[in-house]
């Protein structure tokens, strides 16, 4: 696994070394991911693991709850409001060097979520977020979106972290015209011959940064304890997702970054984010 180890004066002065950075760039370009290690204070996840929890419980009784390709896997946000942001969450500037690097200048950010592995579900299909942008590459395209994941909790295959596919982030089968993402088996098991996926355990306080078309599954959780996951993306600057965070407005001062700009629509009064999402999945022809 690609991991870096953030040191105290890292985290102390927000800056990544010119080692660490260039390592961790070299990682997404070659792997599709890395994970930085300590860069998120535990007691913040502490206070977004009560209240995630909390909101579990209105979210799955919801008659449209917003299950993920199975029951096993449910979208979930993370409250938009004080005292549950944070800024070495959202706004934090080791993660914002590395995907700035990648990525390039302005970027933005219209995606604040996150996905809780229910107990007892099963695996998703293998997938990327956004499959290649032109059909027929003969080389991929660079990187235009990363997806920035935070576990709440310890994460390893006993409670579903996610299940990885190193590399395939070049595959350039597969395009956003051609119909379903899910990733036939017999391209899996071509490629795990090659490489084979893996599910890492990763510690709280961590972050993984990703490519946004590197395949990857939800897998099932064995414990009896959800383990909620935090999700944003940036992307590159020319990008239109069409997505939005949507906050209240006294949130307003929050959402501000010099280097990141935070897609986002502020409305008066409380915004109930148990509410937000839809059920999906994703179509089975090409």
């Amino acid at each position: 696994m690609k991991e870096i180890v953030v040191s105290a004066a890292e985290k102390a002065g927000g800056i990544l070394s010119p080692e660490n950075r260039t390592r961790a760039v070299a990682a997404i370009h070659a792997d599709g991911y890395v994970v930085l290690h300590g860069v998120v204070d535990t007691a913040h996840l502490d206070v977004l693991q009560e209240r995630m929890l909390a909101d579990l419980e209105k979210i799955l009784a919801r008659p449209d709850a917003p299950f993920n390709f199975n029951t096993g896997n449910v979208q979930q946000d993370a409250p938009p409001f004080a005292p549950f942001l944070f800024d070495d969450i959202l706004r934090n500037d080791l993660v914002i060097s590395v995907t700035k690097a990648v990525l390039g200048p302005n970027l933005k950010m219209p995606f604040y979520s996150g996905n809780t592995a229910l107990p007892g579900g099963t695996r998703q299909p293998v997938h990327p977020d956004v499959a290649q942008l032109w059909q027929d590459l003969a080389h991929p395209t660079p990187a235009f979106g990363l997806v920035i994941n935070v576990p709440v909790v310890d994460v390893s295959p006993a409670n579903g972290s996610t299940e990885f596919w190193p590399g395939t982030h070049h595959d350039t089968t597969y395009d956003i015209h051609g119909g379903s993402a899910r990733i036939p088996q017999e391209v899996l098991d071509r490629r795990a011959a090659q490489m084979p996926p893996f599910q890492p355990t990763i510690p709280r306080g961590s972050v993984v940064i990703r490519d946004i078309r590197m395949w990857h599954a939800g897998m099932p959780n064995h414990t009896d304890v959800p383990r909620p996951m935090l999700a944003m993306i940036h992307w590159c600057s020319w990008w239109q997702s069409g997505e939005i965070i949507v906050a209240p407005r006294e949130s307003e001062s929050f959402f501000q970054h010099p280097d990141l700009h935070f897609v986002t629509r502020y409305v008066d009064g409380a915004v109930d984010h148990t509410q937000n999402n839809q059920a999906y999945d994703l179509k089975l022809d090409r």
